[in-house]
């Protein structure tokens, strides 16, 4: 959608909409890695979002303005949304695997390469070929995310990090969450008959419900601790689950409405709230290389808003 009418531009401030969100679910979920761990925590945003995520397809069904049939489910459809959801159980998989790692921080400046991986899977399964902007905007905001992931105050890193197993788990994480915006994509183009506030809402319910039975499912066979504690800090679970459930509606939205690399890189955007919000907490001076890491960030954000 490279049109300048605000149908075509509504993807903008639902993505911005989602990356708000996101954050305060990262927040929220911080909390709980300590009680639950890093996978109970995850599973919180599967698992409690599915009420409000269920909430929100009934309104949109109830609403005059959005009322429609029940979309036409194929095969199609499921194997796309299937792929997007494994695609990011496994990022995660691979993100816990490269902090687990001596050289941690370059795994995870890696797996911040999903936009770059978005634009070539975009390309590959959906035949959607980003602009010459866009590839400029993705390059710029993925060298400052990077940037930004790297130690602070100038910290050394090894030359042979680059080439670590860290690193490796990194592309792997970057390379899941690429194919889960993929497969969340192709998933919506496989009922153009629906809104995209339909496809967005029957998404996220049906995309969380497999994440929950999945995630769920294993962390009752390896980790049963981990489910418990789930279970026992259900208030702030709930929280997580509800703002989790808010900003996975505006993601799934966003791709019915543009390209998955369009929506991935406008939602780097979501690093610069997390970042300035931590460092305004904590009360502390950005060093030299995080501010160019911000500028390179908002740079390419300004060039893919203004692309012609």
């Amino acid at each position: 959608m490279q049109g300048l009418s605000s149908a075509s531009w509504l993807w903008v401030p639902i993505v911005l909409w989602a990356a708000l969100a996101q954050t305060a679910r990262n927040a929220a979920q911080r909390s709980l890695v300590a009680q639950a761990g890093t996978l109970g925590a995850t599973l919180s945003r599967f698992l409690y979002g599915i009420p409000f995520a269920a909430a929100w397809v009934l309104l949109l069904h109830r609403l005059p303005a959005t009322a429609a049939p029940l979309p036409a489910f194929h095969a199609g459809y499921f194997g796309w949304l299937l792929l997007g959801a494994l695609g990011q159980l496994a990022a995660t998989a691979f993100l816990l695997a490269a902090m687990k790692q001596r050289n941690f921080v370059v795994g995870v400046a890696f797996s911040k390469t999903d936009a770059l991986q978005v634009a070539l899977f975009g390309s590959l399964f959906l035949r959607e070929l980003p602009a010459a902007t866009t590839l400029v905007a993705i390059a710029l905001a993925t060298a400052g995310v990077i940037m930004l992931s790297l130690p602070a105050r100038g910290a050394a890193v090894e030359g042979r990090a680059w080439t670590s197993g860290a690193a490796w788990y990194g592309l792997a994480s970057g390379a899941g969450f690429a194919l889960s915006a993929v497969g969340y994509r192709g998933a919506s183009l496989q009922i153009p008959e629906s809104s995209a506030w339909m496809a967005g809402a029957w998404g996220v319910l049906l995309a969380q419900s497999i994440q929950t039975v999945l995630l769920g499912g294993w962390l009752a066979w390896r980790a049963p601790a981990s489910l418990r504690a789930t279970v026992s800090a259900w208030r702030i679970s709930a929280i997580a689950g509800c703002m989790g459930a808010l900003a996975s509606i505006g993601w799934f939205t966003a791709f019915a409405l543009t390209t998955a690399a369009n929506v991935r890189t406008l939602g780097m955007v979501e690093v610069v709230f997390s970042y300035l919000v931590s460092r305004r907490l904590l009360r502390e001076k950005l060093a030299t290389v995080e501010q160019g890491g911000l500028a390179l960030v908002v740079a390419g954000l300004l060039a893919l808003a203004w692309r012609p």
